[in-house]
């Protein structure tokens, strides 16, 4: 970890989710359900973006994500399934695997970039899906050994977070791995 910043800290961003960058985004989905209890696990394949630019760049980079409950926190597992440059390249190269972001919720994405570039912490990856949400990947990985995801707190990403937690509830383990 790098020294402290002298700037004025960051809003009260929440955490609201812990990703992992994986190689085999089912088989992590069934380990993380069977050692930890996080789950279940809604899988989407083959994310394909609207519009995505890393580090200046155009990088449409295709992922896989599995999204499941941990406790308080929401657990995404990623695997990347394109080639190329990508948020998640630069942390693991192929074959590799481990922490990669943890993601908060914004009440206005510009501000929260602005934020947290004046505390040292770049925009690296912007991107829109393609139902519209913009999120982006802002790099802490010399601070911190990751990135933070940051989204804004709209209705629709705010009402997934709530299934995917109301799964959670009661949940004994059945059916860990359901695709969307």
């Amino acid at each position: 970890m790098t020294a402290p910043s002298t700037t004025a800290p960051l809003p009260g961003y929440p955490v609201v989710q812990v990703a992992y960058f994986v190689n085999d985004i089912e088989q992590a989905a069934l380990e993380m359900a069977a050692t930890f209890g996080a789950g279940p696990f809604f899988l989407l394949r083959n994310i394909e973006l609207a519009s995505s630019e890393h580090r200046g760049q155009p990088c449409p980079f295709v992922h896989s994500s599995a999204y499941g409950q941990w406790g308080n926190v929401m657990m995404e597992l990623v695997q990347q399934d394109s080639s190329g440059p990508s948020p998640f390249r630069d942390l693991y190269a192929p074959g590799e695997q481990g922490l990669h972001h943890l993601a908060t919720m914004v009440p206005d994405l510009p501000a929260a970039y602005e934020a947290y570039a004046q505390a040292g912490i770049p925009l690296a990856t912007r991107a829109v899906t393609r139902t519209g949400t913009e999120f982006a990947f802002l790099d802490a990985t010399e601070r911190m050994g990751h990135f933070i995801e940051v989204y804004a707190s709209e209705p629709p990403l705010v009402e997934f977070y709530e299934f995917v937690k109301a799964a959670a509830e009661g949940w004994r383990g059945s059916d860990p791995v359901r695709t969307l």
